[in-house]
């Protein structure tokens, strides 16, 4: 079998790693321009007929790029969250979704897939067949997922992975200016996210918000308005910081009825 991956993103350099390390014979091309004589449509255009076409890219530039590849006896799939499987039209009659659930960067690449769980959708039952033992290739983690619960999945791993590492970046602003080190947040860090391994999020809930504690929500706020952040442009300035600590405050008590 060989695998053509197109786009050299994130999720492309890790899945071609991926497959590599499985001895599956893979092709990864960039999806955007690669020289000013060499574009990317091009370069997909001479990529050597695979038997799976694997599209990681972003999801505004899919259809066109799934219309630059011409090979209608190939399975053609996408690693969208959010797109349906409709995207490839008639003239690629085998197609589906093979959308691995897990936060990728090109810096650090992921050797161990097994754990990771993966959620597929196929036009036919033999493309079902035929996405679900590639994944098998890197994972035993699999399932089938339609476009609407892909969507809820995506919208909650924002919430859980891309929102969470926001509250780390604004717990490094609070700490500058102070000799304590982001790292001596790490074991509380470290603590929380192993007890929701056996705990329901809300059940984990602690703090002063979820103990109804107003005082300390008072006393927190007000260190805060006072907060000199000296850095770069990219710090959260104090009104942001007690913006969100009351935002999330508030919800937090809402939901344990304080």
């Amino acid at each position: 079998m060989k695998i053509a991956i197109i786009g050299a993103g994130s999720v492309g350099t890790n899945l071609y790693h991926g497959f590599e390390r499985k001895g599956v014979h893979t092709e990864l091309v960039h999806a955007r321009p690669l020289t000013n004589e060499r574009t990317a449509r091009e370069a997909i255009r001479q990529l050597p007929q695979a038997d799976v076409y694997i599209y990681a890219i972003a999801d505004h530039a899919l259809r066109e790029v799934i219309a630059t590849v011409c090979a209608p006896k190939s399975l053609h799939l996408h690693t969208s969250g959010s797109m349906p499987k409709e995207v490839f039209g008639e003239d690629k009659p085998h197609a589906g979704v093979l959308y691995f659930f897990q936060s990728f960067s090109r810096e650090v690449l992921i050797d161990d897939w097994s754990k990771i769980p993966c959620f597929i959708e196929g036009k036919d039952i033999d493309d079902i067949a035929a996405i679900y033992s590639l994944a098998q290739t890197l994972t035993s983690h699999i399932y089938e997922a339609s476009q609407h619960d892909r969507e809820r999945l995506h919208i909650a791993g924002v919430f859980a992975n891309n929102y969470s590492n926001l509250m780390y970046r604004m717990a490094a602003d609070i700490l500058k200016g102070t000799q304590i080190p982001f790292e001596a947040l790490l074991p509380l860090i470290d603590q929380t996210a192993l007890k929701i391994h056996s705990l329901a999020p809300k059940d984990a809930q602690t703090g002063p918000a979820q103990r109804g504690d107003k005082a300390v929500i008072v006393h927190h706020l007000e260190v805060l308005k006072e907060l000199k952040i000296r850095d770069n442009s990219d710090s959260f300035s104090a009104e942001e910081l007690v913006s969100v600590y009351q935002a999330l405050a508030a919800l937090i008590g809402k939901a344990h009825n304080h």
